[in-house]
């Protein structure tokens, strides 16, 4: 799928959603990247090859999330592609050290926002002529395997996956597919401390391999691309050294 078709990117403004908008652009789809920065949207847009729209929006606000899915409609007419890429961290520290502010921010975000996003794009694949789409949530390998100290953010992730599958069933009938990217050390901000040391299971601090981020665009691309008969209902993308696979 591609010749035009429409695409929404949740925090599109740098790393893997800017990353993944260029990607899909150059293919020939129209994109449109979402995130709460008017400055890194509107630099996001510069570097795309066709027609892009920037829209600030706080994915975890449903009025905001409703009037995101307004612009991006009204401009390119229906929606084919949701990338739910938007999140966040929190602090790695013991769950009884976490902030309880910090937990509820992180899941409005994670996990509502994601829900509240595929909720519009859900009803506007399913409204539209012809009908139908596909939808991306960007699950994490933390879906399947926790860090140390990471409650908040692999609780998220796992509900990510039941979300996902949902989404694939109850999307069957209305030519919906619905798949999640799980990646794994990809180089950007969030990873960049990955080199002086990562927490490890037992404790010490270890640096980690990456992999570059255009690794992770070339599979959003890849599951944007099949027909909607067929769906990548999990994807594990990750730097093949990195410690997640077996016991280390």
């Amino acid at each position: 799928m591609a010749d035009g078709s429409v695409a929404l990117i949740t925090g599109g403004g740098r790393g893997i959603g800017r990353a993944s908008a260029i990607a899909l652009s150059k293919q020939g789809w129209r994109v449109a990247v979402a995130g709460r920065t008017r400055q890194t949207l509107d630099e996001t847009v510069e570097l795309l090859d066709g027609d892009g729209l920037a829209v600030v929006c706080d994915v975890a606000d449903e009025a905001s999330v409703t009037d995101l899915f307004s612009q991006v409609v009204g401009r390119f007419g229906r929606l084919d592609l949701l990338f739910n890429n938007a999140g966040l961290a929190a602090s790695a520290v013991p769950v009884d050290e976490l902030a309880v502010d910090e937990w509820r921010q992180l899941i409005d975000v994670n996990l509502t926002g994601s829900f509240l996003c595929a909720r519009a794009a859900f009803g506007q694949m399913r409204a539209q002529d012809p009908r139908g789409g596909r939808i991306i949530n960007n699950g994490s390998i933390s879906a399947t395997t926790p860090r140390l100290y990471s409650a908040p953010y692999t609780t998220s992730k796992h509900a990510i996956t039941g979300l996902t599958k949902s989404l694939a069933l109850d999307g069957r009938q209305f030519d919906i597919a619905c798949g999640q990217i799980d990646i794994g050390n990809v180089a950007s901000d969030m990873t960049a401390a990955m080199s002086g040391g990562v927490l490890q299971a037992d404790g010490s601090t270890k640096s980690e391999p990456t992999m570059h981020m255009d690794n992770v665009a070339a599979s959003v691309v890849h599951m944007a691309s099949l027909p909607l008969s067929a769906n990548v209902l999990t994807m594990t993308v990750m730097a093949s050294g990195m410690p997640f696979v077996g016991r280390g």
